[in-house]
């Protein structure tokens, strides 16, 4: 059994749901080590979460951002913890539904998704800068 983690800085990200898997995949250059195994991948921030999903059609992360921003709207008025502007408290609540981290399966070096699926970065935040993520891999 092999163990490999590393801390994955993203390139800053406007407002909206991202794709991050290739860019995830080429900052692990150990991964193509692993017959079979299982990465975990978790991103060291309360107010972005990550989701697997459609990686094709780019409507679908807009839909997602639509969606969001309908079921948690920016309205002070609703939140106490608004310190950090309108954003603040609706970030913390996305990314708590959406959660903190993703599973992928590896199979001979390269993650096992499905033919539509891709690793989303929810960044909720207006400016939420460069996120990081832990990403462990467990394998042989």
């Amino acid at each position: 059994m092999k163990s490999i983690q590393v801390e994955i800085t993203l390139k800053p990200k406007p407002r909206g749901f991202h794709l991050i898997t290739d860019e995830i995949l080429n900052r692990l250059p150990e991964i193509s080590e692993v017959k079979t195994g299982i990465a975990h991948i978790f991103i060291k921030h309360t107010s972005a979460g990550l989701t697997i999903n459609e990686n094709a059609d780019p409507s679908v992360r807009r839909d997602f951002e639509s969606h969001f921003n309908r079921m948690v709207p920016e309205d002070t008025s609703l939140f106490e913890h608004t310190l950090e502007g309108s954003d603040d408290m609706t970030s913390h609540i996305k990314s708590s539904i959406l959660g903190h981290s993703v599973s992928v399966p590896i199979t001979n070096g390269s993650f096992n998704l499905g033919t539509w699926q891709g690793i989303y970065l929810c960044e909720h935040r207006n400016n939420g800068g460069a996120r990081k993520v832990c990403v462990t891999i467990l394998g042989d």
